[in-house]
């Protein structure tokens, strides 16, 4: 757990077991899941801020190929936003090479019925597999090395990865934790955590790092994409990034009405504090944004009191008890801070 206050830290801890033979501590360098995916956010209006491509630009025209069977309407406003409408495809195991990932991609439909834009429903990792392409083709650069080279790095989250070099991962040794699954224990850990997993790049989903150094992240887009003498994003790209993009649609995969940004999650506890998934609980102002990662994560900045929060628990317990577990985690921390809503007691 990891919670600055105006920059400055006020709750730096670790508590239980990184991995059966290894305590966790403030340093280990955890699997993030989904609270990853606002770094392929940023990286997009990175571009977008050097005028290498446009938020509303078809996807084709940065990949051609994508454009087959009925896709070409698909801009990549609609991948950061979970309007696509291509959620659920096989792209294969963590072994999978980049380039057949994005050949399935390519050649699938669009869902029945489904109009770009019109519709929503979260994108778990296919979206963000073409957002990293896309990052590829405009800069040069693999996402892997994009994100480190102008993310990570200027920020000094030296310890972060979107596909760590295997040298880099045996070198962690025990400090590199492990996601399990604690609703059905005894199948070992989660894709991302076993050893081809880390060392894969998978945009939308096996970003690994210590929580300490993923609040950086958010302390920079507080401070309208500055952290010290590092400018990764303009406040005019932050403000985009984090406004409310898709209003009040239904999201099909999360069946529940919820606001998106452009790759972020902002508060929702307008649709129901104990029912919106992945929330911020009761106490976060109503310009909180962040994103979670299932069942294990959630890392986002509070404008209105300053914080920079970053939390992973390595325990994934199935959905109907995590919600309910992260939002007591949470509002913990506030109460503990003395931050407490006024309509809420």
């Amino acid at each position: 757990v990891f919670v600055s206050r105006g920059g400055a830290p006020v709750v730096d801890l670790a508590l239980g077991r990184a991995r059966s033979d290894a305590p966790m501590s403030v340093d280990s360098v955890m699997l993030w899941l989904s609270s990853g995916k606002p770094i392929a956010a940023v990286a997009v209006l990175q571009l977008a801020e050097q005028g290498a491509l446009g938020l509303d630009d078809p996807v084709e025209r940065r990949l051609p190929e994508f454009g087959a069977n009925g896709k070409h309407a698909v801009t990549i406003r609609h991948l950061l936003t979970h309007t696509a409408g291509f959620r659920f495809l096989d792209v294969g195991d963590a072994a999978t090479p980049w380039d057949e990932i994005l050949r399935r991609i390519c050649v699938a439909p669009l869902e029945r019925d489904w109009t770009p834009g019109l519709r929503a429903g979260y994108h778990p990792y296919t979206s963000w597999y073409v957002l990293g392409e896309i990052v590829r083709r405009a800069s040069g650069l693999s996402y892997s090395e994009y994100v480190r080279r102008f993310v990570f790095l200027p920020l000094e989250m030296d310890d972060c990865w979107v596909g760590m070099p295997a040298e880099v991962r045996d070198a962690y040794g025990p400090r590199l934790g492990e996601l399990v699954n604690t609703e059905r224990p005894g199948i070992g850990p989660h894709l991302w955590s076993t050893p081809d997993g880390v060392v894969a790049c998978a945009p939308g989903g096996n970003a690994h790092g210590p929580m300490r150094r993923l609040a950086r992240f958010y302390e920079a887009l507080l401070g309208g994409g500055r952290r010290g003498a590092a400018r990764i994003l303009s406040e005019a790209s932050v403000a985009q990034l984090v406004a409310r993009e898709r209003v009040g649609l239904f999201d099909e995969t999360f069946k529940h009405a919820l606001d998106w940004g452009l790759g972020i999650i902002p508060n929702n506890r307008r649709y129901g504090l104990a029912t919106a998934p992945y929330g911020y609980g009761r106490h976060a102002g109503d310009a909180a944004f962040g994103h979670a990662g299932s069942q294990s994560s959630a890392a986002f900045a509070d404008p209105e009191h300053g914080l920079a929060v970053a939390v992973v628990l390595n325990g994934t317990c199935g959905e109907r008890r995590h919600q309910p577990r992260m939002r007591a985690v949470l509002e913990a921390l506030y109460e503990d801070l003395g931050i407490v809503r006024a309509d809420e007691g």
